[in-house]
């Protein structure tokens, strides 16, 4: 159970999803002694998600975060993380989103994924991960902190289901094998006017390796992998920006539709 029994993942899982729902925050774990293991974070997510399963909502995928060196360094980190995706924080493009809904909200444009086909071996590779994507499409992930303020280490935002608070999803298309997604250029405009751009290769190299990475992770656990449906957010190719109210977001590339949301 790494260095925290079971009674203190669940109360500490249930802190978080108390702060989401009343919109006060708590205090990062590892600032405190003696700190947040990555084991129990992931533990401490996997709770928190059980918990609103049973509340009714639906496993729908999975977030890669910080795969960039631009979120990287934003966040102080080497390394990246994982949350899940749940069907209540999946929207349409082109949705209204409540900004008191949130608490620190910010935005990241992501290439991301629907999977044609399972990926459950520990020796996927990446000519594999590419062939299980049926559907590519461009997203906006708000993410959000239930902490304090956004100076969290990995541990808090792993915990906190990588940060994932919202996803805004781009019509869907079908994967074509000549596309280079690693030169898809991603153009980012709040209120029309273009504020970050990046490429797919901005994330590990090639937007189909948070994929490989996701799937040797969930095969360790009893998560098992990759499902067929899941969608999956490969991670920002620029670094995050601060989510206004009363403005809209928008996110366009060469080859994929474009994504929209509009806070008020």
């Amino acid at each position: 159970m790494g260095e925290r029994g079971r009674q203190w993942i669940n109360e500490a899982a249930s802190g978080l999803l108390a702060a989401e729902r009343s919109r006060v925050p708590v205090a990062p774990w590892t600032a405190q002694p003696p700190g947040l293991a990555l084991e129990d974070a992931y533990r401490i997510q996997a709770a928190a998600v059980r918990r609103r399963v049973a509340g009714g909502a639906r496993v729908v995928g999975h977030k890669v975060g910080v795969t960039s060196r631009a979120m990287q360094e934003q966040m102080g980190v080497g390394e990246p993380d994982s949350g899940v995706l749940l069907d209540d924080m999946v929207l349409p493009s082109g949705s209204e989103l409540f900004s008191g809904d949130l608490m620190q909200p910010r935005v990241e444009a992501e290439i991301a994924f629907r999977l044609g086909h399972d990926l459950q071996s520990p020796d996927v590779s990446l000519e594999a991960a590419r062939g299980a994507v049926s559907h590519v499409f461009l997203a906006l992930e708000v993410i959000d902190t239930r902490f304090d303020s956004w100076r969290i280490g990995l541990a808090d935002s792993i915990a906190d289901n990588a940060s994932c608070a919202r996803v805004v999803t781009g019509p869907m298309v079908p994967l074509d094998p000549a596309w280079d997604l690693a030169a898809e250029e991603l153009v980012v405009s709040v209120g029309g006017q273009a504020v970050a751009t990046g490429e797919g290769r901005a994330v590990l190299g090639d937007p189909f390796r948070p994929l490989v990475w996701l799937a040797h992770r969930l095969s360790r656990i009893a998560a098992g992998g990759l499902l067929t449906g899941d969608l999956v957010l490969a991670g920002a190719v620029h670094a995050s920006l601060p989510l206004e109210r009363s403005t809209t977001v928008r996110v366009t590339s060469p080859h994929l539709p474009p994504a929209d949301l509009r806070v008020v």
